[in-house]
């Protein structure tokens, strides 16, 4: 049973935890359910999982499943706090450990707090009763039970426990650097949904019974299927052949990107009439069952998921060293193998040698050794994957959804290791909070962290993780070495950032992110030296963060969500020759990079292919898939809450005539659209109360839904076809029928209802719960003008034609006509005026995340409405929102994962002298030196030399679903050969720092005495500060005064106030005349 400790008593007062029938909080968890979807999450939070052991690999799946929202978690660990464990475990204290606290019991106060959803409590077991006794006896009564860090026997012992009882069962291990995970969930395991991607659907252009034994069903053009043999369709909306419409899901095998065959139904189909055109194939997410076996038959003969392809001949050496350790143990009095001891790793390695018979020569004595070396030792970036991991396949076991593993993972960072490995004296303990790490890095290691200063631009849930992360290493403790922590992140917390972002709680909402993770940090650690920024990392901040900072710095760390600013983070590392780790995460899947000065590519360096947009015409006239209707909907909401009060502003306020004259620049067209948009606005149907805006909204409806739609169909009517007798509305243009208005319809009403609560707050006009609630009482009773159909009207049928309208701002195709526009002006209300059309607008910027300001409310309806019209299927409230939004799906499982991977990167490059301040490890003006220094040869064999490190370094990529894990070495920066054996890359350029403000002259001669080229122009942004071609007299002039002078004064720059550097831009030519390929100039003027 569970005790009823004060802190287990906190969590059964918060509200009940979600049963199958429970609404689930959409607002706590909206970014997770993208991932897992509802009937994930209800099966979830009816589940009940028994953790043991709440060491570093412990508190992270805890705090995991926490978060993810399970029905109740029960922890078990009655083992006292040690110092060791104070290295990962991050709800541990000293005064835990001096008290002798168990470690489930110290840390469930914290763990309750992460979701009040979720009941968190202690077991209460016989303490006489071994673990293996303890756990077996109540294992019946959980969907899950995970060991962490428990002796072989007693996995045994619960495995067996569970198999009987139909529950399912995870063991953990961690040992120094590596980790293992192993899985049974019992004879037949049933998967919902194997990869958890959205159905792939595609439209059919021919369906056709050939003369063997296939269907072969072909795709409409340039629509690839993306199916795999063996997967499963439905059929939808096919003339002809509708037979194929019933809903069936029918087995495919591939044959080309876009055919595919239906399995075993020829005579079905054949049957079923010819084909005539049209449809929908949707592949069908079925079931799959899978056997798992129990513990010691799996272990006889192991099934690996691979975590790195390059290491899978040592599979079966990590897991011999598992098998064996707590048989070694024994040997020890029980005892862990002592940190750094060649004779304990020596004595390890005969050990599992004698114990593998004639497979003992198969085994690696590397990995034996290092295992062995580590293993008493523990690594908070390792417990941080692996809780990651493993807390995934916990919610595997109980939602069904992703495959799980199977059955056996190992994975290891040997790769953070010193070399030569750390001597026994340099891994004793010390009695530090961090003797855990030493214990594997050595000493040195950790005092090199301490002295980082380094920079986390973000602190939302990457931030977070990295950050504790961080704390537990003890990175930038050291003050007096210029160690710490800078941290800057321009958001507020909301509250769906708590399902992932776990240094934030209720309390916290609407406080800066960054402001809030460092206060959580410190009382994880309170050694850490943190300095809190709440701006965003730009060119507009490089007097905050300028020369001298970025100097300053060890490296820099991304956890930011937009493309944008990483990029600018990245120029900056590279400038500056700063280490830097990007990591990004898409649900299931997380991706990492190093950026290391002078050896690898950027991240800029290599792009993903901009996201396919969708064409105009489809947008506006033949949309077929609902994010089409959404982007719709989206474009006209922004066009009519903020793009057009936006306007009107610019109009009223100051900018009156020069808002004029940016219109006549963009074309008559666009001109009279806007006018027409701001004449509406504060003239002819400026609102005055809720009426007013009830009235709009209404005849909106009727415009949006019904009147353009007639005029659509009174343009291309929908037996239309062309001179070959093919129909128009055929392929992907779906044939729209007009809406009428039924204010008992939830849609319609949402719609005008959202609509006018939104005019009203552009317009600042009170709106009483009393009069919102009569909304569909007035639009009851506005009339709506018979459709009349217009004259001369032309409608975009290409994206040619689409993009000739929108150029000429015609959209409709009428021309623009200068009387009317003269009309607009001469009727518009006086810029600056007093009267009551001269009132400002309120524009509404566009916010996903607050269900009460009505946002998504319209922009579903909306799209829902746009939908109906075309007979697409509707999204819920909640797709819609992910859709319009550009919501990332994110989990916690994830993050923790990528962020255990960044740091082990960080532990490289700290090894490796890459965060040392002298510029990265990186001198950017070395290959200059070089090439004078020596001949090619020389060169080339230093270069290569460097490129060694290249093996230590991996990207990763990662897919918890599948699951699946790849990694591969980092990207050489390409090069450039000068000539004279100069080879420079995207890191290198010519350092000039002659310790004062040489003269333009001065300059010119020094560059061309050191580096045997001449300048013949010189560049300072966009402006030419020499060139040879320059008047003789204007040059002379130039040539005597201080560079920075040259830039100040023909350049027109100005300097901040601790700028240090100018960027030079050369074009140069060697002492033949020709052109030389040259790297920038870096220019030091202030000292």
């Amino acid at each position: 049973m569970a005790s009823s400790s004060a802190a287990s008593a906190t969590a059964a007062a918060a509200p009940g935890p979600a049963g199958p029938a429970s609404t689930i909080d959409e607002d706590l968890y909206s970014r997770q359910l993208y991932v897992l979807g509802h009937e994930a999450q209800r099966r979830m939070a009816s589940s009940s999982v028994l953790l043991v052991g709440l060491d570093g690999v412990g508190v992270e799946i805890a705090k995991n499943l926490i978060l993810a929202g399970l029905k109740s978690v029960t922890l078990y660990d009655p083992v006292p706090a040690a110092t060791a464990d104070l290295a990962a475990q991050f709800y541990l204290t000293h005064d835990h450990v001096a008290s002798r606290t168990g470690r489930a019991a110290a840390s469930l106060p914290l763990l309750a707090s992460l979701n009040p959803y979720v009941s968190v409590s202690l077991l209460d077991a016989d303490t006489a009763a071994s673990v293996a006794d303890a756990v077996a006896a109540v294992a019946a009564k959980y969907t899950v039970v995970v060991l962490v860090n428990q002796s072989l026997a007693t996995q045994t012992t619960v495995d067996a426990a569970c198999r009987a009882a139909d529950v399912k069962f995870t063991a953990v291990g961690a040992y120094g650097v590596f980790g293992s995970i192993f899985n049974d969930f019992g004879p037949k395991f049933v998967v919902s949904d194997m990869n958890g991607e959205e159905p792939r659907s595609v439209m059919i252009s021919a369906i056709t019974v050939d003369d063997g034994d296939d269907v072969v069903v072909t795709c409409l053009d340039e629509q690839r299927h993306d199916f795999e043999a063996g997967d499963h369709v439905i059929f939808t909306e096919v003339q002809g052949a509708t037979g194929l419409n019933d809903g069936k899901p029918r087995g495919i095998k591939v044959l080309g990107p876009y055919t595919f065959a239906l399995v075993g139904c020829r005579e079905e189909v054949a049957a079923m009439g010819a084909f005539v055109r049209g449809g929908y194939a949707t592949q069908v997410k079925m079931p799959a069952s899978f056997e798992f076996k129990a513990l010691p038959e799996a272990a006889a003969d192991p099934e690996f998921v691979i975590s790195d392809f390059a290491k899978v001949t040592q599979m079966s050496t990590t897991h011999a060293a598992f098998q064996a350790i707590d048989a070694f143990r024994d040997t020890l009095g029980g005892a862990l193998p002592t940190p750094g001891s060649e004779a304990h790793a020596k004595a390890f390695v005969e050990f599992v040698r004698s114990r593998a018979g004639d497979s003992a020569e198969d085994l690696d004595a590397g990995v034996l050794e290092v295992f062995a070396r580590t293993a008493a030792g523990v690594l908070s970036p390792l417990a941080a994957s692996l809780g990651g991991i493993a807390a995934q396949e916990v919610l595997k076991a109980t939602s069904g959804k992703f495959m799980p593993i199977k059955q056996f993972f190992y994975f290891d960072c040997v790769e953070v290791l010193p070399s030569p490995l750390p001597t026994e004296a340099e891994c004793a303990a010390t009695g530090s909070r961090y003797d855990g790490q030493v214990a594997v890095l050595g000493a040195g290691v950790q005092k090199k962290l301490a002295a980082l200063n380094y920079f986390l631009v973000g602190a939302g849930a990457i931030g977070c993780e990295m950050l504790k992360n961080w704390a537990m290493m003890g990175v930038g403790i050291d003050a007096s070495a210029g160690g710490g922590i800078v941290i800057t992140d321009m958001d507020q917390i909301e509250k769906s950032n708590l399902s992932r972002q776990f240094l934030f709680r209720d309390s916290d909402i609407h406080k800066p992110k960054s402001v809030a993770a460092a206060s959580a940090v410190r009382a994880m650690n309170p050694d850490v030296h943190i300095v809190v920024h709440e701006a965003r990392v730009g060119p507009e901040m490089e007097g905050t963060f300028d020369d001298e900072f970025w100097d300053s710095l060890s490296g820099v760390c991304n956890a930011l969500d937009n493309v944008p600013a990483r990029l600018y983070v990245d120029q900056r590392c590279v400038y500056y020759n700063k280490p830097l780790l990007d990591s990004g995460t898409l649900g299931t899947k997380g991706n990492t990079q190093v950026v290391v000065p002078g050896l690898t590519e950027s991240y800029g360096s290599s792009r993903d292919p901009p996201e396919q947009s969708i064409p105009i015409c489809t947008l506006k006239n033949f949309p077929y898939q609902i994010e089409h209707t959404l982007q719709w909907a989206r474009d006209w909401f922004e066009g009519s809450f903020r793009a057009t009060p936006e306007d009107c502003n610019a109009y009223l306020g100051s900018r009156g005539q020069e808002f004029f004259e940016d219109l006549r620049k963009q074309g008559p067209g666009t001109m009279l659209a806007t006018l027409e948009a701001v004449h509406s606005s504060l003239v002819s149907a400026r609102p005055t109360c809720i009426e007013d805006c009830a009235k709009w909204s209404r005849l909106l409806f009727e415009e949006m839904f019904s009147s353009s739609i007639k005029q659509l169909l009174h343009a291309f009517p929908a037996d239309m076809a062309d001179s070959n007798g093919v129909p128009f509305w055929s392929g992907t243009k779906r044939v729209p029928t007009p809406l009428t208005f039924d204010p008992a319809d939830e849609t319609h009403l949402a719609f005008v209802t959202s609509a006018a609560l939104l005019r009203a707050e552009v317009y600042s006009i009170p709106v009483t719960a009393d009069q919102a609630a009569r909304i569909a009482e007035m639009v009851a009773t506005v009339e709506v003008p018979v459709f009349v159909p217009k004259a001369g009207v032309k409608i975009a049928t290409t994206e040619a034609e689409a993009k000739e309208q929108t150029a000429s701002g015609g959209g409709g195709g009428l021309e623009a006509d200068d009387e009317r526009i003269e009309t607009l002006l001469n009727a518009l209300p006086v810029a600056n005026g007093n009267g009551a059309n001269s009132k400002p607008l309120v524009p509404l910027e566009f916010e996903k995340d607050d269900d009460s300001n009505h946002h998504i409310d319209v922009i579903t309806a909306c799209s829902n409405l746009r939908a109906a019209n075309y007979s697409i299927e509707p999204a819920d409230r909640h797709k819609s929102k992910m859709i319009a939004g550009k919501i990332i799906p994110a989990i916690a499982t994830t993050t923790a994962f990528v962020t255990g991977l960044v740091c082990m990167e960080m532990l490289k490059l700290v090894r490796l002298g890459y965060t040392d301040r002298d510029g990265g490890g990186h001198d950017s003006s070395a290959w200059v030196k070089a090439a004078a220094g020596g001949s090619a040869e020389d060169v080339k064999a230093r270069r290569v030399a460097k490129e060694k490190k290249l093996e230590c370094f991996k990207n990763g990529f990662a897919n918890l679903a599948l699951p699946f894990f790849a990694f591969s070495e980092p990207v050489v920066a390409a090069s450039t050969d000068m000539g004279g054996g100069r080879m420079w890359t995207l890191w290198d350029r010519f350092d000039f720092n002659e310790g004062r403000d040489v003269t333009l002259g001065e300059f010119l001669e020094l560059f061309k005495e050191r580096y045997e080229v001449e300048v013949s122009m010189l560049s300072c942004g966009v402006s030419i500060l020499y060139a040879s071609f320059t008047n003789p007299a204007r040059l002379q002039e130039r040539m005597k005064m201080p560079l920075s002078e040259v830039a100040r004064t023909v350049g027109k720059l100005e300097f901040l106030p601790k700028q240090r550097y100018l960027v030079l831009e050369l074009v140069c030519s060697d002492k033949d005349g020709e052109d030389v390929e040259c790297p920038y100039c870096r220019y030091r003027f202030r000292f």
